[in-house]
């Protein structure tokens, strides 16, 4: 073979020739290299320490943390006062459906969407996503709102969280 037959180890000529990207063959290579040096530091590292033995865990002891209210947890009575800034979105759902988005895209002003729920029945009150109560729309000074007529029991709020 002559040098017009061979460049780099691979053949020039039609369908049997080998495309190989000399760069990234060598950069794996040398990121393999890299690896195997890194776990070798470490090895190093772990038995100066003397922790290359030991296959136990060791466990870390807990800090006792001082009450900031001067009082005790109690689980019946909890401080709710550190939780009551924090903002939730409370929204009422009139009803739900599903349909196949063929039909949402027909939909144009004046097209009816049938719900799941009937004429009448309460609304659903969420907080954050979750079910806590049912309520009837009421207008107040030209503003809607919703008067709640059943809140959910706590029980009931736990069954719903799983």
């Amino acid at each position: 073979m002559g040098d017009d037959e061979v460049t780099n180890g691979n053949k020039k000529n039609g369908s049997d020739s080998l495309d190989i990207d000399a760069n990234a063959l060598a950069d794996e290579v040398a990121a393999s290299a890299d690896d195997q040096a890194l776990a070798d530091e470490w090895a190093a590292a772990m038995e100066e320490s003397g922790d290359a033995e030991s296959s136990e865990p060791e466990v870390a002891p807990l800090e006792q943390f001082a009450s900031t209210s001067g009082q005790e947890f109690d689980e019946d009575n909890p401080n709710l006062d550190v939780i009551l800034d924090i903002p939730v979105t409370i929204s009422m759902e009139v009803g739900s459906t599903e349909i196949p988005i063929r039909n949402l895209l027909q939909l144009n002003q004046g097209s009816v969407i049938e719900l799941d729920r009937l004429a009448g029945e309460p609304l659903d009150v969420l907080v954050n996503g979750r079910l806590i109560a049912h309520g009837e729309v009421v207008m107040v000074n030209e503003k809607f709102g919703i008067r709640l007529t059943d809140v959910v029991s706590q029980q009931e709020r736990v069954k719903r969280l799983r």
